[in-house]
Parts: C-alpha cells; structure tokens; sequence
C-alpha cells in the first residue's frame, strides 16, 4: 500500500499564522514558526526538511524556501492530525522510515570520523607508489571503407593536401567533422591495429592505410608525452569517497560481528507482495 501526501490548495494557507517575528540571534532550534491546532512547528523542523531536499532546490532564494517548506510542514500537519487511528500498515512504515533515518544519520557519523587530510594523502601516496608513467599520443584518423580509397588519401597527403580538411570531407568516423582528432590516448584504449601503427610514427608523420574491424584509416600522430600523475586536488573526492565506503562497511561488519541475529526460516518468499497482511 502507498501513501502520497498531496499539495493542498494555496487558498488554504491563510489561515494559519506565523509565530512573532524574532532577530536572528534570538533564534534557537526551538523557536516557533507556526502552530496548527496546538501543534508546534519550530525552525528546527524547517532546517532539517530543507536538508534532505534536493540539490536544485537549496538554490531557491531564503524567503522562497522558508515559506515553501512551512507551507508543506503545515499541510502535513493537518493531514497527520485528520488522520485518526493509524493503520497497520501506516504503523510499520513509520517503523521503517525511522528506522532509516536514524542508520543514515550513524553512516554519516562512521564517514565522517574516516576521513582526514593525513588519510587522503596516504591514499594518494600508496596508488601512486608504484607508478610508472606510460606514453599517451594524440592522433588523429580518416576513417574510409576500402584499402583504395585509404591509398589514395595516403597519396594526396604526400602531394600536400591538408589532413584536417580530408578528414572533414572523407572521413566516415564520428570524429570526422573535427579534422580526425580523436585527442590524447594510452595504452589498451585503440584496438591493436591502429594502436600499433600509432605506436610506430613519429610526431607529424602519416601512417599506411591500416585495417581495423571498422574499416581503413589513414593516422596522423599530432604529439605524444609521458603521463603525469594526476594532482592529489584532482583526486580528493574519490579518494574520500573511497575512505568513507571503506569505513561504512567496516563498522557495519563490526557491528554485525557483535550483534545476535537470527534469520527466521523457512518464511515463503511470495508473501512479499501479500498486502492484506497489513491491510486493517
């Protein structure tokens, strides 16, 4: 079974009053912005409704989202208060989305004590440790269907015609339309044929046609240069990110390995999808 909550009517809304204004050094977490029907809504429960909004969303001007968030926080209310006696099933999925709450609130807590300048840097330092800078090149290709039509071009480049204007007006590769560029590339990410012929030139100079899977090409080697370890600023987001799954699993093995749990079995799957059993 699911439960929606639904928009209510603006014309609603002017029913209800705002708390007494108060300066913003006066206000605590506490601090009343509405009441329905006795109800308090503190400014507490508007931050925390804005932190689990979307990204898009926290870019809406202050008076926008206050008053957006205290809006749906309301009418929230009142669906909650006209409610009456709660379902079974609305029971439980409260359980549920407490309960999710709260392991969120203690994975943020495990991520956030992994990670520090100190760990970041020994993670950058151990994948670099043993590295060894490989050769990238930068080339570009006319792409043709026939070994022909490849000699020919070889044939009209020798003569001086230029490369880039060939490559827009012959070249049947996506990379075409930018003179043949296909940009810098290492070792492993061109199928063999062509990687070796790349290999095998010299900057500036033009390969014999080579046959590929996708055809002929003609290849032009524009440069080549050692690879540059990557910055550490480059990499810090994966690299937390890294240390923040790491610490994530290993406190819920080690939770794992501390708690009793025992597995009812031989439940029947297929009651899964039984929703009267939490049908009143």
């Amino acid at each position: 079974m699911k439960y929606h909550t639904n928009v209510i009517a603006a014309a609603l809304l002017g029913a209800f009053s705002i708390a007494s204004s108060a300066s913003a050094q006066d206000l605590t977490a506490d601090s009343v912005v509405a009441k329905v029907n006795e109800t308090s809504i503190t400014l507490g429960h508007v931050i925390a409704a804005r932190g689990s909004l979307p990204a898009q969303y926290q870019e809406l001007e202050d008076v926008q989202l206050f008053n957006g968030i205290l809006d749906q926080l309301i009418q929230q209310e009142l669906l909650k208060q006209s409610a009456g006696e709660l379902s079974k099933a609305v029971t439980l999925q409260i359980e549920n989305e407490e309960r999710i709450v709260i392991a969120g609130a203690a994975l943020q807590a495990a991520a956030a004590n992994a990670v520090s300048e100190e760990d970041i840097q020994a993670a950058y330092d151990e994948r670099f440790a043993e590295f060894e800078p490989g050769r990238e090149y930068n080339a570009a290709h006319i792409l043709v269907e026939t070994e022909e039509e490849a000699a020919a071009l070889v044939a009209e480049l020798e003569d001086g015609a230029d490369f880039a204007k060939l490559a827009q007006e012959k070249s049947t590769g996506p990379s075409g339309p930018n003179g043949g560029d296909l940009g810098w590339f290492g070792a492993g990410m061109m199928v063999a044929p062509f990687e070796d012929a790349v290999v095998a030139l010299e900057p500036g100079t033009i390969s014999a046609p080579v046959e590929t899977q996708f055809g002929w090409h003609v290849i032009k080697l524009l440069d080549s240069r050692l690879q540059d370890v990557p910055p550490l600023e480059d990499l810090r987001d994966e690299l937390a990110s890294n240390l923040e799954e790491a610490a994530i699993r290993e406190n819920i093995a080690q939770l794992q390995d501390a708690a009793t749990i025992e597995r009812t079995e031989g439940i029947d799957p297929t009651a899964i999808r039984n929703d009267a059993l939490i049908t009143n």
